[in-house]
């Protein structure tokens, strides 16, 4: 096929567009785990965490209708975003501060984590898009729209970090964000799916509040405790 065909440029289109509206919570979750560094770090986590979730997406990308067939798959990363939601928000104190002591491997090892958990339904679109092109350069499409949406990572987390360090209540919205996306992924695991849609109307946003709720419960939670034994 012509490179300059209408087809494969609307394909590649479709690839970037998609890439970019559902990386939002990625960015907050890339935000709020580079809080944790001390500022001179903070933007080398920030590249490298969206980087390497970039590579990572690309991979699930490839594999995506297959992964997302598995039984219980969902279900554990679900609870794995519940966890991640919980620690995100035990790392910052009441006023919004937070305390400057994270390794930059461990900010990463967190980004791509969520991201891992988050994209197991976002790269479903990615692929949808890709599925558009002539399965020759689909691979391709998929390697170099993802890489050019790097930058819009990046600047939208950058962007987001500074408006945490001004409005702390951003901090909690995202961990509760993370809870409502762990219970979405809860009640659309293969195992469970068609018993919630049988016997709970609305089932992905009464079990999503309530993982919100409960991130931000436990996690506010945990502060304090944590806040009380240092203060003791």
């Amino acid at each position: 096929m012509d490179l300059g065909s209408g087809a494969l440029w609307g394909a590649f289109f479709a690839i970037v567009v998609a890439n970019i509206l559902l990386s939002g919570d990625n960015a907050v979750v890339i935000a709020m785990a580079a809080r944790s560094l001390p500022p001179h770090q903070q933007r080398k986590a920030i590249f490298w965490g969206s980087a390497a979730a970039i590579v990572l997406r690309i991979i699930l990308t490839i594999a995506a209708v297959q992964l997302l067939q598995l039984p219980y798959l969902k279900l554990i990363g679900g609870a794995l975003l519940l966890w991640i939601g919980v620690q995100l928000l035990v790392d910052s104190d009441d006023g919004g501060e937070v305390q400057a002591h994270g390794s930059m491997a461990a900010a990463i090892r967190t980004i791509l984590v969520a991201d891992l958990v988050m994209s197991l339904d976002n790269v479903i679109a990615v692929a949808g898009a890709a599925d558009r092109a002539p399965e020759a350069y689909r691979l391709v499409l998929v390697i170099v729209g993802l890489a050019m949406s790097i930058p819009l990572i990046i600047a939208g987390s950058t962007l987001l970090m500074k408006v945490m360090g001004r409005f702390p209540v951003i901090i909690t919205l995202g961990a509760a964000l993370l809870g409502f996306l762990a219970g979405e992924m809860f009640v659309t695991d293969p195992s469970d799916m068609a018993w919630f849609h049988e016997h709970l109307a609305n089932a992905e946003l009464i079990v999503g509040a309530v993982c919100a709720v409960l991130v931000v419960v436990v996690g506010k939670g945990l502060q304090r405790r944590a806040e009380a034994r240092v203060s003791a």
